[in-house]
Order: structure tokens, then C-alpha cells, then sequence
């Protein structure tokens, strides 16, 4: 689950002032890499500054993972522009592996190759197949401009009922997506997305479901970071870096998706791939990875990401021409964080 990253918020802050006395890394020409005063090389030997398996205690706990071709329902709660819905659907088909049209390495496709390498009691794998199987629009508002976790429930309860969705307990994913104007309980106080199940007493059927806000007006600065920057961190760190496509509420909010998306995949009832004894509170594959983005990151540091000819941040390629910048994914066999921009 996407908590604030307030413990990388500490050490971004503490990482900035031993930086800030050594000179600054030079922004290149197109797609070249680049890291906003990243960690002086001579901190470690290798560019593996992603992770530790001897601080990691990742374990499997015999539930499923999505090893069936995963079908996606997408929920859009609120009023969406078509620019936005557009962009967040080309990142989800930008995913899997059987778009005919794949983008050039660095790709989305190569990022969750990685977390396919996750499997169940039978090694099976995640699934690499990865579909939009239905849409449903809320633009009237039907449950409030305020969400808790369990109206959220009844959102997809309303869109289960309403007809185009059907119930898909074996290989369906259920992600809420809500607008800029639709506050969400522990939104931007502790939560950027969550994933879960539904309760039967809600929604009549136990169902993977994902939610993510856009928080282009609400918190930037914590859920879309590095597209924003806190104001106390402004003239002390990189500042905040171009979106990609030029919407930094949308763009922010793919990354959270794309950490949502891998731990539902990997831990949809929450009894499968986890770290800590708390299965109501687990480190997830994606939380192992919280605010990295490319080789050289940690300590507050995103990381060598790349931008293009007109400035914007990437570290990945997706369908269409798209670029966008994704976190990173725990990797169970390198026991590391794992993206495919990664230098080694």
C-alpha cells in the first residue's frame, strides 16, 4: 500500500545537506540520465544502492497470486477530462506483454516483467496479459465528494450493479480511480492508493479492488513527488522535476498505480507475498521500493531517471509514443528493487 513517505522525506532532507556542498550533475541532452544531486559515488562501490535482503524479510504465505490473464475494471468516480482518462489507459495497456506494438526498452512491459517473476504454490506466475475489460463512469457524484474505504466499497457495489461489470472473481482487478475534487479518507494524510478486498456485506462478493486519488490540487508535493516538492524542501534539493506529460495530478498518480497494481497482483487477499508478521499491515513488493525510480537512488535520492528534448522526467516507454516515471519493484530474485532503466 502507498503510505506518505514521510521516513523518505527524512532522509531526502538529510541526503540534500551533505550533497548540496558538492557540485551539481550536469542536465545533458535528450534521453540522456540524469540524477538531481545523486548520491556521491564514493558512498558505495557498486550502483546497487536499491536495497538490502538482509534488511528484508519478504515472505510467501501460500495465498494466490493473479496468475490468470488479468482483467482490469476500471472505475472512474468523478469528472474526468478524456486527456486523463486517455493517458492512464495507455499506461495500463502499455503493461502487458501482448500489445502487438511494443515500446522501445526502457519499457512498462520490461518494468512488470518483474513482477511476474512472483508466483503461487503451484509456480504459476503472475500474469504478463493485462486487459481493460470494462469501464464505468460516476460523474453525478452517486456516493459523495468524500470517500471512506468503505463507500469506496459501495462504488464499485453501484458499478457491479449497474450492469457493465461483471463479477470476475477469478481473474478481475477493480480500481477506483477518483477525481481532483473528491476527497478520500487519510488522503494525503497517510495514503496516496490502497489495495484490499471487498466485503460481501457491501458489495455481495469478495473482490480484488485497488483506489488511487488525484492529488494535483489536493498534495502534490506528497503524492505526486518528484513532480512537486514540499515547500520546506524547495531551495535545499533538486526541486521538482517535469512530468512527463505535462499533468502532474495524472502523472503522480500512475506511479501510485503502478505500485498498487503490482501488490494486488502479488498479494490480491492479502495472505500471499508480504514482509512483517501483520497481514493487516504488510510491507509489500512495492513498498520495499517506495521512492525509487533508477540506479544510485535511495537515501531521498530517486535515482539516474532520463528526460527528453523538452525537459520532462522518464524512466520508462510506453504504447504510443508515451514516456512515464514509475517506482521501482522488489525483485525475489535479485533480492533488490528493480526497474529496467537500471544501469546494471
Amino acid at each position: 500500500m502507498t503510505l506518505l513517505p514521510l521516513t523518505f522525506i527524512f532522509f531526502f532532507i538529510l541526503a540534500s545537506s551533505i550533497a548540496s556542498s558538492s557540485p551539481s550533475v550536469q542536465t545533458l541532452n535528450n534521453d540522456v540520465n540524469i540524477n538531481p544531486k545523486i548520491v556521491p559515488k564514493t558512498l558505495t562501490a557498486s550502483k546497487k544502492f536499491e536495497g538490502s535482503s538482509e534488511l528484508v524479510n519478504l515472505r510467501y504465505h501460500m495465498g494466490p497470486v493473479l496468475s490468470s490473464p488479468i482483467n482490469i475494471y476500471l472505475i472512474w468516480y468523478g469528472k474526468w477530462a478524456p486527456t486523463q482518462t486517455l493517458l492512464i489507459k495507455d499506461f495500463l495497456l502499455s503493461i502487458s506483454t501482448t500489445n502487438r506494438r511494443a515500446a522501445p526498452h526502457p519499457s512498462v512491459s520490461d518494468w512488470w516483467q518483474t513482477v511476474s517473476l512472483y508466483t503461487d504454490q503451484t509456480n504459476a506466475n503472475i500474469s504478463r496479459s493485462i486487459l481493460i475489460a470494462g469501464e464505468y463512469s460516476d460523474t453525478k457524484y452517486t456516493h459523495g465528494t468524500h470517500l471512506t474505504r468503505l463507500t469506496i466499497q459501495e462504488v464499485i457495489a453501484s458499478s457491479v450493479r449497474s450492469a457493465p461489470f461483471p463479477v470476475d472473481h477469478k481473474n478481475g482487478i477493480y480500481l477506483v480511480l477518483t477525481a481532483v475534487d473528491v476527497t478520500v479518507e487519510d488522503f494525503c494524510r497517510a495514503v496516496c492508493g490502497f489495495h484490499y478486498f471487498t466485503f460481501q456485506s457491501k458489495v455481495g462478493y469478495t473482490l480484488p479492488y485497488a483506489w488511487v486519488g488525484n492529488s494535483g490540487k489536493q498534495c502534490p508535493e506528497v503524492c505526486a513527488y518528484p513532480f512537486a516538492v514540499p515547500t520546506y524542501m524547495r531551495g535545499g534539493g533538486p526541486g521538482a522535476l517535469a512530468p512527463p506529460n505535462g499533468d502532474v495530478g495524472v502523472d503522480g498518480m500512475i506511479s501510485v498505480i503502478g505500485h498498487e497494481l503490482a501488490e494486488l497482483s502479488s498479494n490480491p487477499l492479502v495472505n500471499a507475498w508480504y514482509a512483517g508478521e501483520d497481514p493487516t499491515a504488510p510491507t509489500e513488493i512495492g513498498d520495499l521500493c517506495e521512492g525509487l525510480y533508477g540506479s544510485g537512488g535511495g537515501g531521498g535520492y530517486i535515482g539516474e531517471v532520463m528526460k527528453d528534448g523538452s525537459g520532462r522526467t522518464f524512466n520508462m516507454n510506453g504504447r504510443r509514443g508515451r514516456k512515464f516515471l514509475v517506482q521501482w519493484i522488489w525483485s525475489p530474485v535479485l533480492k533488490a528493487c528493480v526497474g529496467p532503466n537500471a544501469k546494471d
